[in-house]
């Protein structure tokens, strides 16, 4: 008999460390990556990082979604058109369309938190 399917998990990103503000005036600086002379040390870090954008980048779509399903709800007095959220977001109106769609999916199913 199959075993029964387990919902995918959510992967949690690393934690992003928020650099003091003489270290962002350096354009070279970047998390202290910069500074590590240990090439694993160096990879892993590295690594932790470009998976925490990621999950953030995943998760900030998921929110400009929902926000654009419901700024587009027809229940909404004050309901925006494609076009209108396009507008404000810098997105085609074809692919409003589809973040709105996408949004109203994660909604209506539950997903979004």
């Amino acid at each position: 008999m199959a075993e029964p399917q387990q919902p995918a998990r959510r992967m949690r990103p690393a934690p992003l460390l928020f650099e003091p503000s003489e270290a962002v005036a350096d354009p070279e600086h970047f998390f202290d990556l910069e500074s590590m002379d240990d090439p694993r040390e160096l990879l892993a870090r590295a690594t932790e990082l470009t998976l925490a954008f990621r999950a953030a980048t995943d998760r900030a779509v998921e929110f400009q979604a929902m926000a654009a399903a419901q700024l587009a709800d027809p229940r909404r007095f004050d309901r925006l058109t494609p076009g209108d959220v396009a507008a404000r977001a810098g997105w085609t109106e074809d692919f409003a369309r589809k973040m709105i769609e996408f949004g109203q999916r994660l909604l209506r199913d539950g997903t979004g938190r």
